[in-house]
């Protein structure tokens, strides 16, 4: 029986933490065939010394896996894609993997926004897709070097509601044999927009003041931005069926409290060094969208786009 084919597409924080763990894993065991797909400096580093993780869960820090491609068009035969890309590569990603893929490719993408699965199905609608959120404190030290700190990363995906009767044992099974820590739920959209709703909300406030986690918790005025933030994505995922609780804000302030006060956040950090990309549509503009598509207002995120689209015009100059 011909071995199943993984590919790990982006090898940043995330698809560099869970890649090297599904790839470990494989080196030991070899049931799968593992493919990563890296760019420029990362292939060639990768190609040559292996991708390599520092993190306290790994003391054999380097893996090799069996293949790694520069282009999504080199890809043979998936099925199953790991989608590890920022935000704004997605329609790009989906786009060419459209083209190399078949109809019984399973895709789970490994990004922080609930609008990631629409996006996902609008450009590949034949497709089963997991809908997932992560939490893992990881980052690219330097090319080919992802750098983990802190708790294990932990995945939490669920069954595609347009396709829910697809067989995933296997990978669920998979994600179990490579000491991935992760939750497997018939509907996992809750989790998602839990998710959402904390790093959208901080991550808009926080980037407009260039504040941090624990001055958001503390100032008034910042707080109360992120709350009326919280109330739209709460509105909108009522409205949805979703089935956030009913007391999300305050749990989302007590989540926060437990961060170091001087936590920045990622979408801070980019507009706030005048990063080229950032995940401002991801956050600010999946919440306008889903607002003006439901019938629902949603004048304080709308603010705040507004805002920090001028902060980023200015700083640009």
């Amino acid at each position: 029986m011909e071995k199943k084919n993984i590919v790990v597409i982006g090898l940043g924080g995330v698809g560099g933490y869970f890649g090297f763990k599904i790839n470990q894993f494989n080196e030991k065991e070899n049931p799968f065939r593992i493919t990563f797909v890296a760019r420029s400096k990362t292939y060639d580093v990768v190609s040559e010394n292996g991708l390599t993780l520092l993190s306290p869960e790994h003391p054999e820090n380097i893996t090799k896996p069996d293949e790694i491609v520069q282009s999504i068009s080199e890809i043979n035969n998936a099925d199953l894609v790991l989608i590890c890309v920022k935000e704004y590569d997605l329609e790009n990603v989906c786009e060419q993997l459209k083209q190399v893929i078949s109809t019984n490719t399973i895709l789970l993408p490994l990004m922080n926004g609930v609008d990631i699965y629409d996006r996902v199905k609008k450009i590949i609608p034949e497709n089963t897709i997991l809908p997932a959120c992560v939490y893992v404190a990881s980052h690219i030290k330097e090319k080919g070097i992802v750098e983990h700190k802190g708790k294990p990363g932990k995945l939490i995906f669920g069954k595609d509601p347009s396709n829910a009767s697809e067989n995933v044992e296997w990978i669920i099974n998979l994600m179990t044999d490579s000491r991935i820590t992760f939750d497997f739920k018939k509907n996992s959209f809750a989790d998602i927009w839990t998710k959402f709703i904390f790093v959208a909300s901080f991550g808009l406030v926080s980037a407009k003041y260039n504040s941090s986690i624990g001055t958001v918790c503390n100032d008034t005025v910042q707080k109360q931005e992120a709350t009326a933030i919280m109330k739209e994505v709460k509105a909108i995922a009522d409205k949805k069926s979703i089935g956030l609780p009913s007391d999300i804000i305050e749990k989302s302030f007590e989540k926060a409290s437990t961060f170091p006060p001087a936590t920045p956040t990622s979408l801070q950090l980019d507009i706030n060094v005048k990063q080229q990309n950032n995940e401002l549509e991801l956050f600010a503009g999946a919440i306008i969208h889903y607002g003006k598509e439901l019938g629902i207002e949603t004048p304080s995120t709308q603010k705040i786009h507004q805002e920090l689209t001028e902060k980023i015009q200015q700083l640009s100059l």
